[in-house]
């Protein structure tokens, strides 16, 4: 296997320019350290070569923006293996980017078993073996240390679906993770963000969280990697228990701390 990734490496060099200025666009990916970056940029690359994208506009996404893109969501299994890692996304084949926000039909089912169909705006849309669907607008919002990462949330839902056809907010799990532990982790952090919109309080995350199991857990990816102080200060077990899950600390890396 040697023989074919020398072959491979040389049909498809790094972009170390390239890579070099779509880093230097994203704070979020600025302060990983050197060797880290090095290899995120790798990684993003070769998610590149793998994977669709489908951009409405190419003149709009130069190489170095579309190394920034993708390598958002490499960020989420950096600490990975490359075959765990490879493996997580194996259910994403395209990223499709659109113009901006778009419509939607939903259909849900209330209390009494009544199915309520209705069109919602989405920034982002992802389902189990379709594409993953950004808004340019969002995208470009995302990056920095906010708490908001349209990127990260659709990526974090095909975590999610790794072991199931819908986002339930229970990924497929490591073997050092207990998933009695995630299940009572994530279950405090659920009661806890419905008691208080329950009081009429604003949520110490925002309150998307609250709207379903696998959203909670998008919003969390994106609290832990994009604000990691905020997620810290809330509902520091979760920070842990997310950071075990993601082997790494966005707190060491926050420009902040």
């Amino acid at each position: 296997m040697k023989w074919w990734n020398a072959w491979r490496g040389a049909r498809h060099p790094f972009p170390a320019e390239a890579w070099a200025e779509g880093l230097a666009r994203v704070p979020l990916l600025m302060t990983l350290p050197d060797e880290d970056a090095r290899r995120l940029g790798e990684r993003a690359w070769a998610f590149l070569r793998r994977k669709r994208l489908s951009l409405f506009d190419d003149e709009l996404f130069d190489l170095p923006a579309r190394l920034a893109l993708v390598a958002q969501a490499c960020l989420m299994t950096l600490y990975w293996s490359e075959g765990d890692a490879r493996e997580a996304f194996a259910n994403v084949h395209e990223v499709r980017v659109l113009p901006e926000a778009f419509r939607s039909k939903v259909a849900e089912m209330d209390e009494a078993g009544v199915v309520h169909e209705f069109e919602d705006e989405r920034v982002g849309e992802t389902w189990h073996q379709g594409p993953i669907v950004l808004a340019l607008s969002d995208i470009q919002e995302s990056g920095g240390w906010g708490g908001f990462n349209v990127i990260i949330h659709e990526f974090a839902h095909k975590l999610d679906m790794g072991n199931s056809l819908d986002a339930d907010g229970f990924p497929p799990l490591p073997r050092d993770i207990d998933p009695r532990d995630w299940h009572r982790v994530f279950t405090d952090v659920w009661e806890d963000l419905q008691a208080h919109l329950a009081r009429g309080d604003a949520p110490p995350i925002d309150d998307y969280a609250a709207s379903h199991p696998g959203e909670c857990f998008a919003v969390c990816c994106e609290y832990f990697f994009t604000a990691p102080d905020v997620l810290n200060a809330a509902y520091p077990e979760l920070y842990a228990l997310l950071g075990r899950y993601f082997r790494q600390d966005p707190l060491r890396r926050y420009p902040s701390h």
